[in-house]
């Protein structure tokens, strides 16, 4: 087979690394892809966006599969233009897809299917927006409707930094049209937990546990970023709690679907707080994780093109995936500075001496004959497994350590929530 990713981080990078494993894969494609990547792809200089030359692409190199990575991507419309040329595509339509491009959209899903999320409010007015902000108790959570790189997401611990938080989201317009509206949460107390499964309509298939580290610096401080690490499983998600995830989410999600008619086949990663009165859904993605698939894709022994294409058959029932034991995780590499201003252009140093202990997902790096620079403000996912997670753990940070890049920052506390227990 021909298969074709759509995307250029460390999330492709892995997807790429693991369908390049299939005996059925004989030639792989990333659009546009990145240093990385092209050591296992041909990376193709087309954007994300070019929905003309993407589908001219797979047509004249007849592309049996195509799998799209980032949620943007998704949102435009990518799937539906695929199919309509009648090529085969991983991935939800874009009506489907609004359940993460729009957190009004998908808020308002959870509440009519009972799928248990934080008491919230929605507008489409800064002044109404403020005015509701002011009834709420503090801290209050502010949220940009649309799609922002999972920046958009601002913890109000006062009164007034709500207010800075919804005039920076719909009157200075910080991410753009993903501030025509903002949502409005009660705060949420408890240990996240990122969950993946494959949907396929009428079945899931649940993927094991991990959890993301969204705070730039360590101890859950600094602002949001698009994550700076995971592993994976969590111990936070007991099998009585994942139990509780399969009836309160998963099947009523999948009921919602059909309540709704809504034609949903891909994958659904619900971000998960657990709270004292039971998890609750803080959002839904519909694509694979990033760095959540680093460290999921790293544990998964079966092939995943057979996933891929059960999924968009509606044949997921059968599939039953062999996972790896012990532990998986991923040390994010980012530029200083990252999530805001920072340089690129700085050469990556000590990639070779980690090959056999660790995998590097290249996320933000552009490939310069055989040296490698940073190109992005995630740069590499440091990504290593273990019996147990200390192992991995440790086997992760050592890699981290004879790797440098100029300004390169990492959190030091991936996975000690995980060996604390909570």
């Amino acid at each position: 087979m021909k298969v074709l990713i759509l995307g250029s981080g460390g999330r492709e990078h892995a997807l790429a690394w693991k369908l390049a494993q299939s005996p059925r894969v004989h030639s792989l494609f990333c659009a546009p892809g990145n240093g990385g990547i092209s050591e296992i792809a041909q990376c193709v200089p087309i954007k994300i966006g070019e929905h003309d030359q993407l589908v001219a692409f797979a047509k004249n190199e007849k592309i049996d599969l195509t799998v799209v990575g980032p949620d943007d991507a998704l949102a435009a419309g990518i799937v539906d233009r695929f199919q309509t040329e009648g090529l085969t595509i991983f991935g939800p339509t874009q009506a489907a897809a609004k359940l993460e491009s729009s957190k009004v959209f998908a808020k308002e899903f959870m509440q009519r299917h009972g799928i248990p999320t934080a008491r919230f409010g929605h507008f489409s007015s800064s002044q109404e927006a403020r005015k509701f902000a002011r009834s709420m108790s503090v801290p209050l959570v502010v949220k940009a409707d649309g799609l922002a790189l999972g920046k958009g997401v601002i913890i109000a611990q006062t009164h007034e930094e709500a207010d800075e938080a919804i005039s920076a989201i719909m009157d200075e317009r910080r991410f753009g049209d993903a501030g025509n509206a903002v949502v409005l949460e009660e705060f949420l107390e408890g240990p996240e937990c990122s969950i993946h499964a494959l949907v396929d309509g009428s079945h899931y298939l649940l993927f094991p546990s991990a959890q993301d580290h969204k705070r730039a610096l360590d101890q859950d401080q600094g602002l949001n970023t698009g994550g700076m690490g995971t592993y994976s499983p969590t111990p936070q998600l007991t099998p009585t709690l994942e139990q509780t995830v399969r009836t309160e989410v998963l099947e009523r999600f999948l009921s919602g679907l059909q309540s709704d008619g809504i034609h949903y086949r891909g994958m659904l990663f619900p971000g998960l707080i657990l709270t004292t009165s039971g998890p609750k859904v803080l959002e839904f993605n519909c694509r694979f994780g990033d760095p959540e698939t680093q460290v999921l894709l790293s544990r998964l022994e079966s092939d995943l093109l057979d996933l891929l294409e059960s999924t968009i058959n509606g044949e997921l029932a059968s599939q039953k995936p062999i996972w790896k034991t012990g532990s998986a995780v991923c040390v994010i590499m980012a530029s200083g500075g990252y999530p805001e201003s920072y340089e690129t252009g700085k050469p990556i140093i000590g990639l070779s001496k980690v090959a056999e202990t660790a995998l590097v997902f290249h996320a933000g790096t552009r490939r310069e004959g055989n040296s490698y620079l940073t190109s992005g403000g995630r740069v590499l996912g440091v990504t290593a497994t273990g019996p147990d997670l200390q192992t991995a753990r440790n086997r992760a940070y050592q890699a981290v350590s004879e790797i440098s890049f100029e300004r390169a920052h990492f959190r030091t506390d991936i996975a000690a929530k995980g060996l604390q227990g909570n």
